[in-house]
């Protein structure tokens, strides 16, 4: 997997064309990475793009034409998704704090709805019209990613039933009259490039899942396994081995014969991050006390993730060469917190342009794109 979607010179010509800083998203390298992931997984594992990770209408059509389905945690979401006309069944909702008019609209679209907990069911009992299958979303006591912030562990959360109460939830569910629970969705991993990592907190869903069906009337024609396909932010980091992943699903679903339904997994990182470049240009460079500033014309405004995990981004100077050394970067906002990481890149001055790969996902749309009222920066779809 290539840290940087598109080469120096069209950087260059995109940066030359349109106003910096700007995002630009590589058509090419979106496709062969979805195209790649369905080759190797089992036709029972479902493809459900997460638009949390980047929701650009031109990236979710590259996807819906390839036959995707769609992993939607807001009422936006929802509309962005109802924009592409999808067949019934590829539209899921999930999210802790769903609103009425949300599970409304999810019910009048088709969606499958990942119900977090037993108010959920019965506000979605009394807001259908109609008979209504769907996901319970059960949080593990175990196995989940315990070092990894962004999902929280296995300790309280706000998300799902906890998987103690999870039994007396689905024997309350019995007595709904339209609601009927058809699967389970469990999120406990997040940006993993281990295939085998993946695998166990699979097996542990796959378990799960086993235990809670003996225990209800209900039978599971999906189980959702969530996300946490993970991508590499530097050179030293391996890339997920999709393949081995591919491979161990299937004898997962061999190893439970008892399941006949469909697997769900939800990458939204795996599938956008690497067909997107983030352009930036150089304002100054200052020396301060020993340390090398570049002072950037975009920030934690832009490019949050950084401030989040203390992990840059891939970045390059474009069509520079020469010794480097270490340089902090720095955005233009008024706040000692506009950090986008410690990183060795050389020489540089006013008007350089910069390249932040890996920015297709959890970029532009998890920016603090308003803080300090900067220019909001420009998306460019680049075709094929």
């Amino acid at each position: 997997m290539s840290l940087f979607a598109l080469d120096d010179s069209t950087c260059q010509q995109l940066a030359e064309s349109h106003p910096t800083p700007l995002f630009a998203y590589d058509q090419e390298t979106a496709s062969a990475g979805f195209q790649a992931l369905r080759t190797v997984l089992p036709q029972r594992v479902r493809i459900a793009y997460a638009m949390k990770a980047n929701p650009f209408p031109p990236l979710l059509e590259t996807f819906a034409a390839l036959n995707a389905s769609f992993d939607c945690a807001s009422g936006g979401e929802l509309r962005h998704a109802a924009n592409l006309d999808l067949p019934q069944g590829r539209m899921f909702y999930a999210g802790p704090g769903k609103r009425d008019e949300e599970l409304a609209l999810a019910l009048a679209l088709g969606a499958r709805i990942q119900a977090e907990s037993w108010e959920d069911l019965v506000r979605i009992e009394r807001l259908s019209s109609q008979p209504v299958a769907v996901n319970l979303r059960v949080h593990p006591a175990s196995g989940a990613d315990e070092g990894n912030r962004i999902i929280g562990g296995t300790g309280p959360s706000a998300f799902g039933v906890d998987e103690e109460d999870a039994p007396a939830v689905l024997t309350r569910a019995q007595q709904l009259t339209k609601v009927q629970i058809r699967g389970l969705h469990v999120f406990a991993a997040s940006n993993q490039r281990s295939a085998q990592a993946l695998l166990q907190t699979h097996a542990m869903v796959l378990n799960l899942a086993q235990e809670l069906q003996k225990l209800s009337t209900f039978k599971w024609e999906q189980i959702d396994l969530g996300g946490g396909l993970g991508v590499p932010y530097s050179p030293d980091e391996l890339p997920l081995d999709s393949v081995e992943l591919g491979r161990g699903l299937a004898e997962l679903l061999e190893a439970n014969p008892w399941f006949q339904g469909e697997l769900i997994l939800e990458p939204g990182r795996f599938l956008a991050a690497s067909c997107g470049i983030y352009l930036a240009r150089v304002v100054r460079v200052k020396e301060s006390r020993g340390k090398r500033f570049v002072i950037l014309e975009g920030g934690i405004n832009h490019l949050l993730r950084p401030l989040l995990t203390s992990q840059a981004f891939p970045v390059k100077a474009v069509g520079k060469v020469g010794a480097t050394r270490p340089a902090t970067l720095a955005g233009p906002l008024c706040t000692s917190l506009d950090r986008l990481g410690e990183v060795l890149l050389p020489e540089l001055e006013p008007g350089d342009l910069l390249a932040f790969g890996m920015t297709g996902a959890y970029g532009f749309s998890e920016a603090m794109t308003n803080f300090l009222s900067h220019p909001v920066p420009e998306e460019i779809w680049v075709e094929v």
